[in-house]
């Protein structure tokens, strides 16, 4: 099984083609994002990216009317999530995604709200000749460990997108998946993608995971990463995908006073990606 690694649009800050250059300067195998809001520059970044050999890995966040924003207003309902993953998913067909990936619903619906909207998500995917996996994410309807158990339980075929550095900072524990073993057995088996950002008990980004004061953190994640690879593995799968997402907007520490950024994103980005590469090339 080979391993695809992305670069993520979020916290890029150069134009789409240093993107590209970032990408083939750092072995990678394509981009992530959100589809540009217009026909036009879909289309140009689809070219981009197929002119470079590259893959493109589309994301859906629903729920969201305010540009820059990532957390759903409180008040948006399954209907307003609906419509938006409707709308959304057409234009990342536009670009013919390698993958879809979608951070969906809202952390303060019912548990039955949750279910009927993931439902009919997955119906609206299969319309459309597509699948969507569903990420594991703060303010979402699967923000929590157990939030995710019981909705496993009610659909046992929702595909996921996981990144377990949000659930350590829920939960407040560096190595929450080590406590349900079975979870993370059930979340392995139904990742179509995953999210490689390294959290801990107070945050869901160490500040440099090449330190090594962050040295324990690096190697529980880095245990649950392998275990989405030998879940996709026994599956048969020709690639496994994974997207470095360390990233900005309060996830990046900065210093008192001078808003210094501790560390360079791409650097870290490209250092955990590079060093999944070989470690999966190794197994």
């Amino acid at each position: 099984m080979q391993l695809l690694v992305f670069k993520q649009l979020w916290g890029h800050e150069g134009t789409r083609e240093d993107a590209i250059i970032d990408v083939l300067d750092a072995g990678f195998h394509g981009i992530e994002g959100a589809p540009p809001g217009t026909e036009g520059a879909r289309a140009e970044l689809s070219c981009l990216i197929a002119d470079a050999g590259l893959h493109y890995i589309a994301e859906i966040s629903t729920g969201i009317f305010t540009p820059g924003k990532w957390v759903p207003d409180p008040r948006t309902t399954v209907e307003d999530h609906l419509g938006s993953f409707r709308v959304i998913l057409e234009h990342c067909l536009e670009m013919n995604p390698l993958k879809i990936t979608s951070m969906a619903g809202n952390d303060l619906w019912p548990i039955q709200d949750s279910i009927r909207f993931f439902r009919e998500a997955m119906a609206i995917s299969a319309s459309h000749g597509t699948e969507v996996s569903f990420e594991t994410h703060r303010g979402r309807s699967t923000f929590h460990p157990l939030a995710m158990a019981a909705l496993i339980d009610a659909i046992p075929d929702i595909p996921l997108t996981c990144d377990f550095s949000h659930w350590c900072v829920v939960t407040e524990r560096s190595a929450i998946m080590d406590e349900f073993p079975e979870l993370l057995n059930a979340c392995a088996h139904r990742a179509r993608h995953f999210h490689a950002r390294v959290g801990y008990d107070q945050g869901a980004q160490v500040p440099d995971p090449r330190a090594p004061e962050y040295a324990e953190n690096l190697a529980v994640h880095e245990r649950w990463w392998d275990a989405i690879w030998d879940a996709q593995e026994a599956r048969n799968l020709e690639f496994s995908t994974l997207t470095p997402e360390s990233g900005p907007d309060g996830y990046l520490h900065l210093e008192p006073y001078t808003q210094k950024p501790v560390a360079n994103l791409w650097e870290i980005n490209r250092w955990i990606g590079q060093r999944q590469i070989q470690r999966f090339a190794d197994r």
